[in-house]
This record gives C-alpha cells, structure tokens and sequence, in this order.
C-alpha cells in the first residue's frame, strides 16, 4: 500500500509535469510572431519518432517551423534548465544557512560572473573560443575565481565559517559593482549591453549551451538529491549534524562547490536573474514542508516553470522590444513572496 503522504507528493510531481508542458507548449505560440497552438502541437508532434509518420506539416511554412524549433525552444530549454538549477541552489543556501533570506547569488557569483562579463563587453566581446562567446567564458571565470576567493577568505583553522563567508559574498560583490560602475562610465558606447546583461537574458539560448548546461544541471540534481538527508539535518544546526556523524565542513564545502557550478554556469550564459533562487524554494518550502528529498525536485520543477513564463511575459509584453528577465522576476516574484509569507505565517525550518 501507497501511504497517504507518498501519494499526495506523486499527485504534486504529476501536476508540476503537466504545468510545466501546458507552459511551455503556450510559450512556443507567443512572440512577435504569433503561431496557433494547432500548428505548435503538429510541429512538436512530427518531431517524435515512433508517430512522427502520421503527422502531417504540409500547411506550416518553414519560416514557422524555424521560429518554432530554432528560435522559440531553445530559450523555453534553457529556461528550464536555468530556472530549475538556481530554484535547486536556492534550497540548499536556504538549508545550510538557516536563512529564507539566502539565494544562489549570496556568495558573490553573480557579480565576479557580471564583472567578468562587463570586462569581456568592454574590451572584446566578439571573441569566439571553442565556439562560446567571450562574454560567457569571462563570465564563469569571474564567478570561479570570487568563488575561490570567497572561500579563502571565510577558511579559518580548517573550518568553513558560515557568517564570514556570507560577508566576504556581501563585500565581493560591492567589490565588483564598483568596478562595473567605472567601467560603464569608461565604456559609455557599451552602457546599453553592460546594463542589459547584469539583468538577465536569455535571447543568446542555442543547441550548443543547451548541452553543456544540461549535464551540468542534470548531475547537481542527482547530487543534490543524494544529500538530501544531509541537508535536513544540517538545517537543524551544526551541533545536531556533528553528533549525527555528519562531516559538516566537508558536506557543506561540497554542497556549496556543487551549488556555485550551476549558478555560474547560468549566470555565465544567462546573466543575472536574481529573485528565482529566492522566491521559488521558499515558497514550495511552506507549501510542501522541509524535507529536502521532495523540496529539491519540486522547486526544480516550479522554477523551470516560473522562468518560461517570465522569459515569455520578457518577450511579449513590449514585442517587438524585449525586457531584461531580471526585471520580469523581480516585479513579478516580490509581491507573490509577500503574498506567501502573509498568508503562511508560521516557522518553515525544521
């Protein structure tokens, strides 16, 4: 026999699934160029395999398919992937540091990522190396080496220390927005891009960063999922965790090295797309409990689904003309976090 429990959270798994294909389905119609939900459906549908014989695309015109397949989908898959990972990161900060305050950006990474990128716009950004642009690359170099910094910094006799390494983030990160100030005041013919890319975009969405980011999203679920158990007891305080046996260091340098991967890897491709990591664990948090073996799948699927609708309110609300995602999650993530945190007053940790 299913328990009760087991099966209200299969009934949450289905539901989020279905969501999430309904969302992204709606998002491929949407845009500039507006396509009906019949032809999106044929065109999805010839693309499978077993059925894609009893399909016929006779009446769709290339240029549909293309926007479609080359244009539409690859923004909607790296919305997902990039919504899910930062909602993912966002549970484990929240979970080690005790915090519903803390997010994925706490350590300083999105602004060593927006400093990188910001050098790379300013001084040659039409770089090519590998195939990836060099905004990218210099922005996850500048999101690992804060990362390391941060680190450094907050090791003290062996021992990670929470409070120092969530100031050392705090202090990095004014650190480079300072220099991202002097740069768009020494590269004002850039201002535009620098600006637009610390908000967040996702219009650079290709095939090619698709597969690098999946496996990399795709392993620090596995991963993270792994250390569920770790994290539930972590968030009960470092004493509980040491008595239980739990190397606290160790896990929480690993958990945190996982964490910053896929926060770097999204920043690097996406910019800075703050609110998602907030708003998202919380949420499902309060509405789901805190056991993190069903809070980290269920805020990836809720944050993939938050960010394909904000990536497409990004790019339909002023079409032809696209708004920074930043800018969509964070007029629209606040007042529902609000919303949330009236309507749920009560203690979400255990």
């Amino acid at each position: 026999m299913v328990s009760e429990g087991k099966r209200k959270y299969f009934i949450k798994y289905i539901l989020l699934l279905i969501t999430l294909i309904a969302v992204a389905t709606i998002a491929a119609c949407l845009g500039a160029v507006k396509i009906s939900l019949h032809e999106t459906l044929t065109i999805f549908l010839s693309k499978i395999p077993l059925i894609k014989q009893l399909i016929s695309t006779e009446n769709i015109s290339s240029t549909t398919e293309t926007i479609i397949m080359s244009l539409r989908l690859p923004r909607i898959f790296m919305a997902m992937l990039v919504g899910a990972g930062l909602s993912m990161a966002g549970v484990v900060f929240q979970g080690i540091f005790k915090n519903p305050l803390a997010d994925p950006y706490i350590l300083g990474i999105s602004s060593g990522a927006s400093l990188g990128a910001a050098l790379a716009i300013a001084f040659g950004s039409q770089a090519i190396f590998f195939g990836f642009g060099l905004i990218s690359l210099s922005a996850f170099l500048g999101a690992f080496i804060v990362m390391f910094l941060v680190y450094f910094i907050a090791k003290a006799g062996g021992k990670l220390v929470t409070n120092t390494l969530i100031l050392s983030g705090v202090a990095i990160s004014f650190m480079s927005s300072s220099f991202i100030s002097m740069l768009i005041i020494a590269s004002r013919e850039n201002t535009t891009r620098i600006v637009f890319w610390t908000m967040g975009s996702l219009t650079s969405a290709n095939g090619t960063k698709i597969l690098v980011m999946l496996p990399i999203i795709a392993f620090g679920f596995i991963f993270l999922l792994a250390f569920s158990k770790d994290i539930n007891i972590l968030s009960s305080g470092d004493e509980t965790a040491v008595s239980m046996g739990i190397n606290v260091n160790k896990v929480k340098f690993i958990l945190l090295g996982i964490t910053s991967l896929i926060t770097a890897i999204s920043v690097a491709f996406c910019g800075v797309i703050g609110f998602v990591g907030l708003i998202i664990p919380h949420a499902i948090r309060l509405l789901s409990g805190p056991d993190h073996k069903h809070l980290i799948p269920l805020s990836a699927l809720s944050g993939a689904i938050f960010l394909v609708i904000c990536d497409t309110l990004a790019r339909v609300v002023m079409a032809p003309t696209e708004i920074p995602i930043g800018a969509i999650t964070a007029l629209f993530g606040a007042p529902f976090f609000i919303y949330l945190l009236i309507k749920n007053k009560k203690k979400v940790f255990i």
